[in-house]
């Protein structure tokens, strides 16, 4: 495969070029295949490249951009009143060729829609969703939506679960396991939307293995996990949250006294082991997917180590060809599965509320 070029919008996130160019430097020298386009102001981005001089200048690329997204913005002025954004620059990039992947720490609802207009979804997919792996006490798991989409049809969902599925057959998964993230494991639990992509998943030729409860996601009883994204993206920051609050209050205990110093000196080949399996840093970076394009949402808050994790998310992506990937297993799943073309009755049968 020839060498990985990934355009990054290097005006995006909380932190901005500060973070970013020195993040995507970084990663420029780690992996001698990466060519790297920043796209934002020029003349900020050369001078903090200049801070590093031994940055190889043949695998970099700076494309100008006069305006930036706000983290605030509303997507419709991102659309509409910013033509010349490092964000949709990006994108375009992709979109002629110039670039295999884009990544950004920006504005999500901003590069959903963007990425919507400039890259167009692949066929049968209404919306993209965003995943990411997560880690269990078994291999990672797919989550999907993280956030893209905060309000879904159990159309939707379904869809989900098949780009879930195809992803993780992608990254070697034989026949993924794929469940429905839910309140309850019973056929009466959950809301309209969820009962209803479940009907639709019961007729799928995909291994689905029901309603899922978080904690049965974490001890790695599916492949993949679909919710709609503002549960997506509340379980994964919670998580993260979690993760860093139990890895502090270990780091605490040990300094209680003098035997907890004394145990924690011994323990701590494996608390470092622990801290690096869980680190949300690691898990930087999720992929849209449904686009005719490889894109990588970074979190706004993210740190430099966080940002890598992003570039190198992209270009696993870039290795796996996704978007054709997805393209070529995807196409007869999704077409003929539309509700509305087979005259499936997908109401659920109780009607009564979650609980």
């Amino acid at each position: 495969m020839s060498a990985p070029i990934i355009a990054i919008d290097a005006m995006g996130g909380d932190f901005g070029p500060r973070c970013i160019v020195p993040a995507s430097l970084e990663c420029l020298a780690e992996i001698p295949s990466l060519h790297l386009t920043l796209v934002g102001q020029s003349s900020l981005i050369e001078e903090i490249v200049a801070l590093h001089p031994g940055t190889d200048r043949a695998r970099l690329q700076i494309v100008h951009a006069d305006e930036a997204i706000g983290m605030h913005e509303r997507p419709a002025q991102a659309l509409r009143g910013k033509p010349d954004s490092s964000m949709r620059i990006a994108l375009e990039l992709v979109r002629d060729g110039k670039a295999q992947a884009c990544v950004s720490a920006g504005n999500t609802g901003a590069l959903m829609a963007l990425a919507r207009q400039v890259l167009k979804t692949l066929r049968g997919v209404d919306r993209p969703a965003m995943v990411t792996a997560i880690p269990t006490r078994a291999n990672p798991c797919l989550l999907l939506d993280l956030g893209a989409n905060v309000d879904c049809t159990a159309e939707q969902l379904y869809q989900f679960a098949v780009m879930g599925s195809v992803a993780a057959q992608v990254l070697g998964v034989e026949r993924p396991k794929v469940a429905l993230l839910n309140v309850g494991t019973e056929d009466i639990k959950g809301n309209q939307q969820v009962r209803q992509a479940a009907a639709l998943l019961q007729q799928a030729d995909l291994d689905y293995r029901g309603f899922i409860e978080g904690d049965g996601l974490y001890r790695g009883e599916v492949d993949v996990a679909v919710c709609d994204g503002f549960v997506g993206n509340i379980l994964l920051k919670s998580s993260e949250g979690l993760a860093q609050m139990v890895s502090e209050r270990v780091e605490l205990l040990f300094k209680r006294s003098l035997l907890a110093r004394l145990v924690g000196g011994l323990a701590l080949p494996l608390l470092r082991k622990l801290r690096a399996d869980l680190r949300p840093a690691q898990y930087n970076g999720a992929s849209f997917l449904g686009l005719q394009g490889i894109v990588v949402k970074s979190h706004g808050g993210a740190g430099k180590e966080s940002f890598k994790w992003a570039i190198r998310r992209a270009t696993q992506d870039v290795r796996y060809n996704l978007p054709e990937q997805l393209h070529e297993r995807l196409e007869h799943r999704l077409v003929c599965a539309r509700p509305t073309e087979r005259g499936d009755d997908v109401t659920a049968s109780d009607g009564s509320p979650s609980n």
